[in-house]
């Protein structure tokens, strides 16, 4: 455990430029800037994401998405739309955070935009606040070189958002709903991983999550994969637990059962210990492009539960818990489970398809 400083908007935004668009073009990737927030008390969450996926060669068949998704846990309902552009259009900036795509804009602390499909749109107008440091997976140096193929990272972690988000006529206010702002890019998705992020804890709201394990590529056609490999950032406050799947020190154990996740880290002096699930009525089911053609399953849920223990020497210390304040993600080539419904896709003037109701 160490203790870790606050950090600057200069060192958030450093990490915020585009990756992707400095790349050279014989490469391609993808990349995604998302912010997820979730209602202080109810079970209620949204999640927007900003996208750039560039096949190799090719930036006729490139294309920028806006992804735009309201987790309604006492409906039980999910409501999304995904509308597509031209990379050719799209803006992007290398060296800070500037994102336009279509009708949707990221800037430093401001998000805005509109989504439509079938007679139906989203509209957002946000804002959004973090002093805390970037929080990263990885190792920094790896950040910058080809292995791993993808990389992810918490640009703005226990971020504050303020602001509106409309669904045709139904408003919802977004008053210090409680999230993160989240940059991922890479030559190709990660082909199988289970992630979970919780912003503030049900009994410790300044507490932040972020776990994942993962089985990555170690050939370029996928088909050699590693073993699961594990890494988290638990911060308490000002304290943090890390770990890195390059740390020989300790161990890392993962159980996927259906929508359960469960996982234990180990070290010579502390043990953390978690699960996170969420019912089917809760997910949606999304597609993620490969740059190369290959199609992946999403599963998404922003309002999980999540359950932490921290042990040192044998002896609980820490009890963190949450309802409904977790996100959780699944990702892996095979279909959607029954009981999750995929958000109909279907290319129409640029947009796609409209779903809710997940049940």
């Amino acid at each position: 455990m160490v203790f870790f400083a606050r950090g600057s908007q200069k060192e958030i935004e450093e990490w915020n430029g585009s990756r992707i668009v400095r790349t050279p073009l014989q490469y391609g990737g993808y990349e995604s800037w998302f912010l997820r927030a979730n209602h202080p008390e109810r079970p209620l969450a949204f999640w927007i994401r900003y996208t750039l996926t560039r096949p190799p060669f090719d930036l006729f068949r490139a294309k920028g998405e806006i992804w735009a998704f309201l987790f309604d846990g006492e409906r039980n309902s999910v409501i999304g739309i995904k509308e597509s552009h031209p990379y050719i259009g799209s803006r992007f900036a290398t060296n800070c955070l500037f994102v336009e795509i279509g009708d949707a804009s990221l800037r430093p602390g401001e998000a805005e935009g509109r989504v439509s499909s079938e007679g139906h749109a989203i509209r957002w107008r946000l804002r959004y606040a973090s002093s805390s440091p970037p929080l990263l997976l990885l190792p920094k140096p790896l950040y910058d070189l080809p292995f791993p193929r993808a990389k992810a990272l918490v640009s703005a972690p226990m971020a504050s958002f303020d602001g509106e988000i409309a669904v045709d006529q139904e408003s919802w206010p977004i008053d210090s709903w409680v999230g993160s702002l989240n940059h991922n890019w890479g030559r190709e998705h990660t082909p199988e991983y289970a992630w979970a992020q919780v912003a503030g804890f049900d009994n410790a709201k300044d507490a932040f999550l972020e776990v994942a394990c993962a089985r990555i590529q170690l050939s370029k056609r996928g088909s050699l994969l590693s073993p699961p490999l594990g890494a988290m950032v638990l911060r308490l406050g000002d304290r943090e637990i890390r770990y890195s799947p390059f740390q020989i020190s300790a161990s890392f154990r993962s159980e996927l059962n259906g929508l359960r996740w469960r996982f234990r880290l180990n070290t010579k002096a502390k043990g953390i210990s978690g699960e996170i699930f969420a019912p089917h009525g809760h997910f949606v089911a999304l597609t993620y492009d490969n740059p190369t053609g290959e199609k992946l399953t999403c599963l998404n849920s922003k309002i999980a539960s999540a359950s932490i223990r921290v042990e040192e020497r044998g002896r609980l210390v820490e009890h963190l818990e949450t309802a409904h304040r977790a996100a959780f993600e699944l990702l892996s080539p095979a279909p959607p489970p029954p009981g999750i419904r995929p958000l109909v896709v279907k290319e129409k003037s640029g947009a796609l398809g409209f779903g809710e109701d997940i049940a």
